[in-house]
């Protein structure tokens, strides 16, 4: 038997909480969750968003953390090896490629949106960005950066997409002790701080327009959080709900069963899973409930924010906050921190959906680290380039429900099935429970076993229907954007075959080993 190289481990349980927190708080904490609740019933929003984490974020979570830290006892970090370690069938590591394929389909758009606000950042400093006084004149600065408007300006974006890139390849060529633990371990408090000193900030506003006293800060939290209880007979209040905890946690990507797998087999998964969901909790319902929305509300008013709520989450980033900070004393450091936030959010978060890919080619490949992550990155900046020059036809909306939507609830489906049911309830709950310093509640036997699944099936239905079929037959897709679609659909085909090909190589590689 050819000798194993030693896998990669965390340095500390403070350093994989904070990891795993990193992966799960990103955008979607403080742009599209406040965006969801006020369309959604406001404070009523919260049941079904609660009950969602109790029922499947929190027994996702643990089923992941298990799953992961199983995987790497036999030298594996991706679900189509671990998959074949649960149970022993010949199309299921196939099936496993969804949780490489779906997290490198987000990165090779995330990681362009993620390049935006390192670049507004820079606008923030140098004031450039805080100059525009109106929404339009604020949208055509971002259409221009996008390279969708009058004045494009393409290129600027370009330049710090590439140096984005470089950052995020650097983090994972440093490793997982040495790189992604070392940033999370400095970005996670730096990004708590600056969000606490936005929200203390716009906690603070008062009544900014005497002419206006109701247009308060309290009426604010309230405009976003007083509950519409009559949402509540409404199944897509729940589906979306439902859908916040699946985006707010990354359960369903991969990522976390990736970085599971750098753990010891004594180390708890109990105790760490819940830690972490509480971070990103704490992040998006404390932080990300008291800044956006209620700042938006205080200076708009109540048509004004629900106008920037059904604008949504990108509108809400670039154009409404900006606007916001350009009305009061030091905007232009309130501002940076904005931006700084959301980019150290989103860096966090971009490289776990890379390491899926890089533990593949390192572990089944038995390449060093410092060569799976150039092979990585080789391949990932040309896979970007489409979703860069073709944004305006429709494409990153396209990879992000292929990747972003249905690979995500459909793999969550399958790994959940598979350990509860295939790998069996009970071998299931002494793995989650080795080494565990809390026990978990005896009643999430059958959560995790019945309802959790039922959940995430009944999701995979609804969505297809609700969303999948129109998709599928391109209902919506402007007939100028239509050969862009049938062309990224073929890509993406053409992606996920070629990682099934690489894992059966790597596969029957292993074999006699």
């Amino acid at each position: 038997m050819a000798e194993q190289k030693p896998r990669e481990k965390w340095g500390t349980r403070i350093g994989i909480i904070m990891a795993v927190a990193g992966s799960a708080v990103g955008l979607g904490n403080f742009l599209r969750f406040p965006v969801q609740a006020t369309q959604n019933g406001g404070g009523a929003f919260m049941i079904p968003y609660f009950i969602s984490f109790l029922l499947l974020g929190i027994p996702l979570m643990w089923i992941e953390w298990a799953i992961g830290r199983y995987g790497g006892l036999f030298g594996h970090g991706t679900a189509p090896f671990i998959f074949d370690k649960l149970w022993k069938n010949r199309a299921l590591k196939y099936l496993g490629v969804i949780g490489i394929f779906g997290p490198l389909v987000i990165f090779i758009y995330y990681i362009y949106i993620e390049s935006w606000l390192l670049g507004y950042a820079f606008f923030s400093v140098t004031g450039k960005l805080l100059a525009f006084t109106t929404p339009q004149a604020m949208k055509g600065f971002l259409l221009a950066y996008q390279g969708l408007g009058p004045g494009s300006n393409l290129w600027t974006a370009y330049l710090f997409f590439l140096i984005t890139f470089a950052v995020n390849s650097w983090i994972l060529y440093r490793g997982i002790k040495g790189g992604i633990e070392w940033l999370c371990k400095w970005a996670m408090p730096l990004l708590f701080g600056f969000a606490l000193i936005i929200a203390a900030r716009v906690l603070s506003l008062g009544a900014p327009n005497p002419l206006v006293p109701d247009w308060n800060i309290i009426n604010g939290l309230g405009f976003l959080w007083n509950p519409d209880f009559s949402v509540l007979t409404n199944s897509k209040v729940w589906l979306a709900a439902a859908g916040q905890i699946f985006f707010t946690l990354s359960v369903g990507i991969g990522c976390i069963l990736t970085y599971a797998s750098y753990l010891s087999h004594g180390d708890d998964v109990v105790l760490s899973g819940l830690s972490a969901g509480a971070t990103n909790e704490f992040a998006e319902v404390i932080l990300g409930g008291s800044i956006v929305i209620p700042a938006a509300f205080a200076f708009l008013g109540p048509i004004g924010a629900a106008e920037a709520a059904q604008s949504g989450a990108f509108n809400l980033g670039f154009v409404t906050m900006p606007l916001i900070f350009g009305r009061i004393p030091l905007g232009e450091l309130f501002a940076l921190l904005w931006f700084a936030l959301l980019f150290l959010a989103g860096i966090t978060s971009s490289v776990s959906l890379a390491e899926p890919a890089v533990a593949f080619v390192r572990d089944e490949f038995k390449l060093d680290r410092k060569k799976a992550v150039v092979l990585f990155s080789i391949a990932a900046f040309l896979l970007c380039q489409p979703a860069i020059f073709f944004l305006g036809h429709g494409v990153v909306d396209e990879l992000d429900f292929w990747g972003g939507t249905f690979a995500l609830v459909l793999f969550a489906t399958i790994e959940t099935i598979l350990f509860v049911w295939i790998f069996g309830m009970d071998k299931a709950w002494e793995e989650m429970h080795r080494g565990a310093e809390l026990n978990i509640p005896r009643f999430y036997r059958f959560i995790m076993k019945y309802i959790t699944p039922a959940f995430l099936l009944f999701i995979l239905g609804f969505w297809f229907i609700q969303q999948g079929w129109p998709t599928l037959l391109m209902k919506s897709v402007a007939a100028e954007n239509l050969p862009y679609i049938l062309a990224t659909r073929v890509g993406l085909i053409l992606l996920f075959v070629a990682i099934a090909i690489l894992v059966r190589i790597a596969y029957y590689r292993r074999k006699p080993e």
